[in-house]
């Protein structure tokens, strides 16, 4: 399993390949195919629950996916997404992530700016993958974040106090290509990008996306690398029709 520093040591040498993973089945498929690391997102509210906004989900649901992976995939660094209201002050940030880290997480991840937070979960040995750009938790908007030159000085600002507070990674969404290269090579730590332009450190999809199964748009920055959706269905199809005309 590679360790928060471990990562942290391949930048500018290797680039850190990350993908939701939200069950004990498809992490074991995503250990078995060499992934650095597994985020347990909060977009489980819309992949695995089909809830509109991640805000409906909380730390119960968060954990119960959480060690699910760890179980799937024990030899692999997993990211535990802190859910909406879970770190709005530092008490309440160790105290959650505290949990998050009992059943098995290697790491947790907050959105947004939260130096507070951030520090004192480092200072209590908790590893933090920080998140900037657009905040899917808060968002009014699903606009690309950092188009003007106030919000890009605004971000860089901010990644450079993670970075001194000792953040390991940060993850940065849907933010241009040109700001992602300019946060990434002012920082040490880790930048993940999603649509967060190529010269990222490395980069995060959605395992859904990637695979298929949503049958559905996907973001214009992820891609489609197979089509389970279409492949299950003919199985089932499959299957019906055996059930009703040749099952005795």
């Amino acid at each position: 399993m590679l360790s928060a520093q471990q990562i942290k040591e391949r930048k500018g040498k290797q680039k850190i390949a990350q993908i939701t993973t939200y069950d004990f089945g498809f992490a074991k498929i995503a250990e078995a195919a060499g992934i650095d690391q597994i985020l347990v997102g909060d977009s489980l509210a819309n992949t695995m629950l089909g809830y509109k906004s991640t805000q409906s989900i909380g730390m119960t649901e968060m954990l119960v996916f959480t060690a699910a992976v760890c179980r799937g995939a024990p030899n692999t660094h997993v990211i535990a997404d802190m859910p909406f209201k879970s770190y709005d002050d530092p008490k309440s940030a160790l105290e959650n992530a505290k949990r998050f880290m009992d059943v098995g997480a290697s790491s947790v991840k907050l959105e947004g700016f939260m130096p507070d937070a951030i520090e004192t979960l480092i200072q209590n040995g908790i590893p933090v993958c920080a998140h900037l750009g657009l905040l899917p938790q808060t968002a009014v908007s699903m606009k690309q974040v950092g188009k003007t030159e106030e919000e890009g000085e605004r971000l860089l600002k901010e990644i450079t106090a993670i970075d001194e507070l000792g953040a390991y990674e940060c993850v940065l969404e849907h933010i241009p290509d040109i700001l992602g290269e300019k946060l990434t090579q002012a920082v040490s730590l880790i930048t993940i990008g999603i649509g967060g332009g190529p010269h990222t450190d490395g980069h995060v999809t959605v395992l859904h996306d990637a695979l298929g199964i949503n049958n559905g748009k996907i973001p214009p920055f992820a891609t489609k690398y197979c089509n389970i959706f279409d492949i299950a269905k003919k199985g089932i199809e499959d299957y019906v029709s055996f059930v009703h005309t040749e099952a005795l």
